[in-house]
């Protein structure tokens, strides 16, 4: 039996393209994967091949077939293939044209170069990529952003805009570029936003927890810690209410307290960025002996005390002057009344004098320096006291009644004038004992 084959074809057909996804009428491969070109039609006798190549690296081939090693960007084009039957005289183009997808890299999110200030500022991320044709996908915290009045991307997802930063927007922000080969992220990034300080909150020595009044021992060492919220960090100064001394840094040591550290102390933390500050106060109590008397109150006793002095000081002033002038007054009233100073010539006689007057006033205390006489003894004086001779004692004028000193007669000015006294005794009462005041006393009489 015979069989009559008649020629045939080709066919219409398609070039396929293993390892490549096709996106329309362009299929996509991974720069450097191994892609195979091929033709299938129905041909009788068998067609032939013909390749028309967008690079001329390589010749032709003219196999239904053929593969090309690590595919790259020079690659991309439109690859075709004509295929022939030469019983026919029958052709069949075939087209296919192909993109090479690069593999994709880290991208690098572009920070912004102002300073932020929270509630204060504006800010636009930029993921930048060199890969035009991958996507870009933007994250928050490692999860999808999701847009919003507060964050607002851009159409190609490739730009960010947060508009009135807040605290918590400081991230950290990601994107990722991405196709059907591959995908790639960028390290994360966090916005530099300064804000604070918050609230100020002060602490004595190793404990945590917030003060308001501090007691300490006398000379015992104290600690404080003054702490706040802030991006940067506050720097922070202390302050004594009655003194103009300021202290820098977070830590306040006062190695041996003293009655003068007792007060009310300060610190505020300020931010040089933000332009703001806040403050805290704390107030130190010494207690110890005499804890009880702050320094006014010792300043007040002090004053007290030298009013009280001053005081006194006046009174007697004035009490020594009202008695000197009443001394004064009555010496001007009685002229009696003298004052006798002995002297070194008439130490003899008082010391002869007292010998023999030692045993009728030895009742009577010594005295020294002058002193004021009322009544003098009646018995004439003694021959020293008289510039002249002296008057002869006569029973006349020896008698109990009042002598009269006879007119040539001048008394010694040491020796006080014999008062009109009582002629019943030779003696009266003495009032000093000093015998030199009043003269010595003949025992004769």
């Amino acid at each position: 039996m015979i069989v009559l084959v008649l020629p045939d074809g080709p066919d219409p057909f398609e070039i396929k393209l293993e390892s490549g996804v096709s996106r329309g009428e362009v299929v996509e491969v991974i720069e450097g994967s191994t892609v195979t070109f091929s033709v299938e039609t129905q041909s009788h006798p068998p067609p032939a091949y013909t390749w028309f190549l967008p690079y001329d690296s390589i010749p032709p081939p003219t196999m239904s077939s053929f593969a090309i090693q690590a595919v790259s960007r020079e690659h991309e084009g439109t690859y075709r293939c004509l295929v022939s039957n030469g019983a026919t005289h029958l052709l069949r183009l075939g087209a296919l044209t192909v993109r090479v997808l690069e593999t994709l890299t880290k991208p690098h999110i572009v920070p912004p170069s102002l300073n932020l200030v929270e509630n204060a500022s504006s800010v636009a991320l930029t993921c930048q990529t060199p890969h035009e044709g991958a996507g870009v996908l933007c994250l928050l915290r490692g999860q999808a952003l999701l847009p919003s009045d507060h964050l607002v991307l851009s159409a190609d997802n490739r730009s960010l805009v947060i508009h009135g930063l807040r605290r918590d927007d400081t991230g950290p922000y990601e994107c990722e570029v991405w196709n059907w080969g591959s995908r790639a992220r960028s390290e994360p990034f966090r916005l530099a936003m300064s804000y604070g300080p918050d609230r100020v909150d002060i602490t004595s020595g190793s404990a945590p927890g917030v003060v308001g009044t501090v007691e300490a021992e006398l000379n015992s060492s104290l600690t404080l810690r003054c702490r706040a919220e802030s991006q940067p960090g506050a720097e922070f100064h202390w302050t004594l209410e009655q003194s103009t001394a300021v202290h820098a840094g977070q830590v306040l040591i006062i190695r041996a307290l003293t009655w003068e550290h007792q007060g009310i102390y300060g610190c505020t933390a300020s931010n040089p960025l933000t332009q703001l500050a806040r403050s805290a106060s704390v107030r130190v109590r010494v207690v110890g002996p005499q804890s009880s008397l702050s320094a006014g109150a010792i300043g007040g006793i002090a004053i007290g005390i030298l009013a009280v002095i001053a005081l006194s000081a006046g009174l007697g002033c004035f009490l020594y002057i009202r008695n000197a002038r009443r001394f004064s007054r009555e010496k001007a009233e009685d002229p009696i009344q003298e004052a006798a100073t002995p002297t070194s010539e008439e130490e003899p006689h008082a010391e002869s004098c007292s010998n023999w007057l030692s045993p009728m006033y030895a009742n009577l205390p010594k005295t020294q320096g002058q002193v004021g006489v009322k009544k003098m003894l009646p018995p004439a004086p003694p021959e020293q006291f008289y510039e002249k001779e002296p008057p002869s004692v006569t029973p006349e004028n020896d008698s109990h009644g009042p002598r009269k000193p006879s007119p040539e007669v001048t008394l010694d000015p040491l020796v006080p004038t014999l008062p009109k006294g009582n002629a019943e005794s030779h003696y009266e009462v003495l009032v000093n004992p000093e015998c030199n005041i009043y003269g010595q006393i003949n025992p004769s009489v």
